[in-house]
């Protein structure tokens, strides 16, 4: 802060740390460090009241000022101390002090008001009264009887003791039941208990009069009294004992003709007219001149006028009026509505300057004009005079004011009804401008938002307070900036160009002081996404997204909240915790419930500023339960339901169902009655006799059908005849000379009654003839020798005790059928092409049907195949064509093939006859895929290829077209090289001039004269080197050898050993290794070795090793022979698996369209899942072996003994 002072001010100055800028006229407010004049902070009520159920009563006086305030109290006028009193409570720095309830607290009530001085002046409390309150008792006495003629007035007196209002009286029994109180008895504002005339049951001795004082928690019962009430004699005439006299009104309470009333304003006023008189007297309210106000009340039938917070135009003059036949009674008040006092002006706390006239000004309102009462420091004024201070009227002026003027100024206004007390805090001096917020203050500001720069100025005289930025000479102008009367400098829509260093400067006649403060611009928050309104199905995960942009110095500042209806979502809350999940702006609802619906708002908060968002969730859920079920409108047959729909849970009601159940054929069953649509809330049911129902209502919206509500009760409608007939009549002829009638019997609900049976009548429709009846109880009836196929009439109709259903429709039906007596004629067939024939036939007559006709079915069957002449049955096969058909196609046809079939009709009895057989012929179709085709010998330019011929050529095989192609590893194929074999008998070929290394595909088709059959094909790579050696085959091993020797190899050789399955569908080793036989001239050598003794330990090792495993795998078999899962995957490795070896790598697939890699498949899979005629069985029994050239020479069939054959390769080594 930079300042100039004045150099008679710096004494003062020094004590002064910070201090508020006001003006003349308003209140000061100035900071606890600056000396000043002592105010009270806190005082107690003007009327304290010791309750006896609280444990302590705080006589309470707070104030502040600097120095700080010493308190004083004063007690009925009189110097108060309470630290001399040990039994009080006091506290330090506090002009407070407790009055503890123990023992008697009398001797503290009083009036009490409280000083607090410092060495500038003294402030005053309002005077505080302390009550005590007694416990109000009434008097113990004895009451003698009241005695009283029956006709006559009475009144008992309450007089209840004196307390703590407010106060309630009840008249009640010595058993606390309340006296009946009416016209004639009731109770006046006293508490006394008035009687306009007295009658026989008046007579008790247990009237009790109760006070209440509720604020002391206090009931008090005085002593019971009795009333006699005496009757007529007993020797006058019945009429004259029962007769009152009558006698004109005149009032019980109050006394007199005129009374007067005061009372303050906000009060109540409460009037009263109770009257004696026979007949009971009626009492009638006026205002004189007016008439009764709006807001007036009649109470105790008529005897009590009330105006509630009555005002000053409450005031006249008021009549009540008791009259009855005889006369009348009246009383009149005169209301007078004062007022307490009310400030008119109240003296305000000043700041002046020094010589300056001072005025402080106090007037005040009320009925009757309140007293005015002056003092300075609690002092009365003309204890304290002095030259400078005069009164006007209402004014006090301090003239030429000097700094000992200062003080506080009390006016006191007071009537009957209250009193007021002001304090007023005059300083008078003089001082330079002291800034009291603080130098180097940071603002931060939102770009388009507005910004309050503080500069908080005390002074005397006030100071001139202008603004600069940036070093600058010139204030800050325009319309974007405001300088406010509190120094604070308002800049709105600020721009980036407002950012910089901001000086506030404060002047006066007394110096001048200025501060700096920096303002930064900050990019405003904005939500760039905002959530979205949803509806959510209840039981679901609610999603709402929110992304904010910000400015980027607020990164660990900022924060992204929810709020739910207004209410922040608290996620550290462990219920909440488990249900709600924030993440990247994403609040997530888990299993939302009903509670979840609401208004949820995104709150995007940096320290300067914000931005919201708000989405309504709406949670959709089944409508709940209908309830008040109600039953109207009761017939025999119908009845009205009426209904509450339930909440539909934000998703319309479409419809309600109505449900029922009924209490004997199936209790506890409910079953659905009627559908509504959702806008109605009733329905007329219609209902089935002798039923005992109830009916339960449920809702159904787009989310699916809610809860039923509950049952309603039972109702139960009268017997009645039948309402419908059976349904779903069926005329059924399982043999020829019968008639089965079959019927959909009633429903047990449909039987309107008991003693349900049916009559069935039928009669022929071809006939004239009457109709034929019979009575049953069950749901069938056969009619027996009936002719056959011919129609009849029937019809069925039910009945009760009550009496007959309705007139039943007829139905046509047909007696029973027999079998169709002929076979169709003309069958012919015309094939299409090889597999697809059509057949054509004429109809079978009517008359020959015996019934219904079903349609036609064909059997046909496979004589023999035209490749070779030997006939063999195939399996006879069948089409269905149900209708009246003359002709069908017949595909799947073998080609090449002779056929023969039948053409027959069929009705609901059986199969007619069939047709004479008719043959044909198919002719050639192309060859099924030959079943083998494999790589036997592969070489650097060559490679053997051996196949079997197509299981069914499908006519007279013409050769075998061969193609093949290179391809890599891209699949990306070479020119495709064809080669034509015209020889059919041919099953292997040699493949010339090929690429070393590389991979070829080759692909295999049969044909016939009319064309190629599908392809089948296979891969495989050829060698880097020509091997000058050739495969060996040995003969087939049987599986449960464990060896085998191979005898005549050359000596020095390398041999290839593989182990491979006998069945030629696989193609891959079971076993392979690479071994060298020792040369001759290592013999010796061998031999030397043998003789040594760890040579001899090592081998008689292996023995037992050997010996162990061979023991192993006898168990094993003995178990089953059954390989484990990583046994098979040992003996039949991936082929990828096992990479590429120096001689061959082949792969089989059997279409273009499988993958050239690792696509091995077994072919006895595929051939045992294709058609069992096309199994290579057919081939006959000889043993299929390959010669050692690879050429295939018998047949190709898996054995129920599974073989394995050993390949051997040789490779002669040339000698170092």
């Amino acid at each position: 802060m930079r300042s100039q002072k004045s150099p008679g001010v710096v004494g003062v100055l020094s004590l002064i740390t910070c201090i508020c800028a006001f003006y003349m006229t308003t209140a000061i407010d100035i900071p606890l460090e600056v000396e000043q004049l002592p105010t009270i902070t806190a005082q107690s009520p003007s009327s304290l009241i010791a309750f006896p159920f609280d444990e302590s009563f705080p006589v309470t006086c707070e104030a502040k000022g600097n120095p700080e305030p010493e308190f004083r109290w004063t007690k009925n006028g009189q110097e108060f101390d309470p630290f001399l009193d040990p039994r009080l409570m006091k506290e330090e720095n506090s002009g407070t002090f407790v009055i503890p309830n123990n023992g008697n607290i009398t001797e503290y009530q009083g009036t009490y008001r409280c000083y607090a001085s410092n060495k500038l002046g003294t402030a005053i409390s309002m005077e505080i009264d302390f009550i005590v309150p007694h416990v109000p008792k009434f008097p113990k006495e004895t009451l003698d009887p009241v005695e009283v003629e029956e006709g006559q007035p009475f009144t008992l007196e309450c007089n209840p003791p004196k307390g703590i209002p407010p106060l309630q009286i009840y008249w009640m029994t010595i058993n606390l039941q309340h006296i009946e109180q009416d016209e004639r008895v009731s109770m006046g504002l006293n508490g006394d208990l008035y009687f306009s005339h007295a009658v026989e049951k008046d007579s008790r001795r247990d009237y009790c009069c109760f006070a209440a004082f509720p604020r002391i928690r206090t009931i008090v019962q005085k002593t019971a009294m009795s009333v006699i009430v005496r009757t007529k004699k007993s020797d006058m005439s019945p009429e004259a004992a029962n007769a009152i006299l009558e006698r004109r009104p005149s009032l019980l309470t109050p006394s007199g003709v005129r009374s007067e009333t005061q009372l303050v304003k906000g009060e109540d006023l409460k009037l009263e007219c109770i009257a004696e008189g026979f007949p009971t007297p009626q009492v009638e309210w006026v205002k004189m001149g007016y008439q009764l106000p709006f807001k007036a009340k009649l109470e105790n039938h008529g005897k009590l006028l009330i105006l509630p917070r009555v005002e000053k135009e409450d005031s006249g003059k008021y009549m009540c009026k008791a009259k009855n036949t005889l006369g009348e009674a009246v009383h009149y008040f005169i209301v007078t509505v004062e007022e307490p006092p009310e400030w008119v002006v109240e003296p305000e706390s000043q700041l002046s300057m020094i010589g300056s006239d001072v005025l402080i000004k106090c007037s005040a309102n009320g009925t009757p004009q309140p007293a005015i009462t002056w003092r300075v420091n609690g002092v009365p004024l003309q204890e304290a005079p002095a030259a400078n201070r005069k009164m006007f009227r209402d004014t006090m002026v301090l003239h030429n004011a000097k700094a000992s003027d200062s003080a506080v100024y009390q006016c006191e206004a007071s009537n009957r009804h209250g009193n007021l007390l002001s304090n007023a805090n005059i300083m008078i001096m003089n001082l330079p401008p002291m800034i009291l917020t603080k130098e180097g203050e940071d603002y931060s500001a939102v770009e388009g938002k507005g910004i309050m720069m503080h500069c908080k100025v005390f002074s005397s005289p006030p100071s001139t307070v202008t603004w600069s930025k940036d070093d600058s000479s010139d204030s800050v102008e325009g319309p974007r900036f405001t300088v406010h009367d509190n120094g604070s400098l308002e800049i709105y829509s600020v721009v980036k160009d407002d950012m910089g260093q901001y000086t506030c400067l404060a002047k006066n006649t007394e110096g001048s002081s200025a501060i700096d403060a920096m303002l930064y611009v900050k990019d405003p928050t904005r939500i760039v996404v905002d959530p979205e309104d949803q509806q959510i199905l209840i039981g679901t995960t609610a999603q709402l997204s929110c992304l904010a942009e910000y400015d980027k110095s607020f990164t660990n500042d900022f924060e992204l909240l929810w709020e739910k209806d207004d209410m922040e979502i608290a996620l550290n809350n462990t219920v909440n915790s488990s249900r709600y999940l924030v993440e990247d702006g994403i609040l997530q609802i888990i299993n939302v419930s009903h509670r979840d619906q609401g208004l949820y708002t995104c709150v995007a908060r940096t320290p300067v500023d914000r931005d919201m968002a708000s989405a309504l969730l709406m949670v959709l859920d089944v409508p709940d339960a209908p309830d008040n079920l109600v039953l109207s409108e009761h017939k025999s047959k119908s009845v009205k339901l009426k209904w509450i729909p339930g909440d539909d849970h934000n998703s319309s009601t479409t419809e309600f169902i109505i449900g029922y159940e009924e209490s004997q054929w199936e209790p506890g069953s409910w079953k659905e009655l009627l559908r509504v649509p959702g806008n109605h809330n009733s329905a007329i049911l219609k209902l089935h006799g002798h039923v005992d129902y109830r009916f339960r209502v449920s809702g159904v919206n787009a989310v699916g059908r809610g809860p039923p509500s509950e049952p309603t009760e039972r109702y139960k409608t009268p017997p009645a005849a039948p309402d419908k007939n059976p349904e779903n009549i069926k005329i059924e002829g399982h043999l020829p000379h019968e008639m089965d009638i079959n019927w959909e019997p009633l429903l047990p609900i449909e039987h309107n009654g008991p003693g349900l049976e049916y009559k069935v009548s039928y009669r022929r429709q071809d006939m004239e003839e009457d109709w034929k009846e019979h009575m049953v109880k069950r749901h069938s009836f056969v009619v027996k020798n009936t002719p056959t196929f011919v129609p009849y009439e029937i019809k069925i109709q039910a009945k009760n005790h009550q009496g007959w259903g309705p007139e039943p429709k007829i139905v046509t039906g047909y007696s029973g059928e027999d079998f169709p007596s002929a076979a169709p004629d003309d069958v012919h067939v015309e094939v299409m092409n090889s597999s697809v024939v059509k057949v054509t036939w004429t109809h079978v007559h009517k008359d020959k049907l015996h019934g219904h006709l079903g349609g036609y079915r064909i059997n046909w069957w496979r004589l023999r195949s035209l490749v070779d002449s030997k006939k063999s049955h195939g399996n006879k096969h069948a089409l269905t064509f149900p209708g009246d058909w003359n002709h069908a196609t017949i595909s799947g046809l073998m080609p090449f093939s002779e056929y023969s079939l039948i053409v027959m009709t069929f009705n609901g009895r059986g199969n007619g006859p069939g047709s004479h057989p008719v043959n044909f012929k198919t002719p050639e179709g192309v060859p099924e895929k030959n079943p083998v085709f494999r790589v036997t010998d592969v070489q650097k330019h060559t490679v053997s290829l051996v196949w079997a011929p197509p299981i069914e050529p499908n006519g007279i095989l013409t050769g075998y077209l061969l193609e093949h192609q290179l391809i890599n590893d891209t699949e990306e194929m070479g020119p495709l090289q064809k080669v034509d074999i015209s020889n059919p008998d041919t099953t292997k070929w040699l493949l010339r001039d090929l690429e070393p290394m590389s991979k070829y595909k080759f692909y295999l088709r049969s044909c016939t004269t009319v064309g190629c059959g599908p392809v089948v094909s296979e891969e495989c790579t050829t060698t880097l080197e020509t091997s000058e050696g050739h495969w060996k085959i040995s003969e087939a091993l049987n599986t449960s050898k464990t060896f085998h020797i191979i005898d005549g190899l050359e000596p020095g050789t390398e041999y290839t050993v593989r182990l491979i399955p006998n069945s030629r569908v696989e193609n891959s080793s079971i076993f392979e290794d690479v071994i060298t036989t020792r040369s001759t001239g290592l013999a010796s050598i061998h031999g030397g070795i043998t003789t040594q003794g760890w040579f001899i330990g090592l081998m008689c090792a292996i023995a037992l090793l050997t010996l162990i495993l061979l023991i192993a795998c006898f168990v094993n078999r003995n178990k089953g022979g059954k390989y484990s899962v990583k046994e098979k995957e040992d003996l039949h490795p991936d082929v990828e698996s096992q990479g590429m070896n120096d001689d061959t790598f082949c792969e089989y697939s059997d279409n273009d369209e499988k993958p050239l890699k690792g696509s091995q498949r077994s072919l006895s899979r595929e051939i045992k899942a294709g058609d069992s005629g096309d199994s290579l069985v057919d081939y006959g029994d000889e043993d299929a072996q390959f010669n050692e050239d690879g050429s295939f020479i018998g047949e190709y069939a898996g054995r129920k003994e599974k073989r394995v054959s050993a390949e051997i390769k040789a490779t002669v080594q040339t000698p170092a």
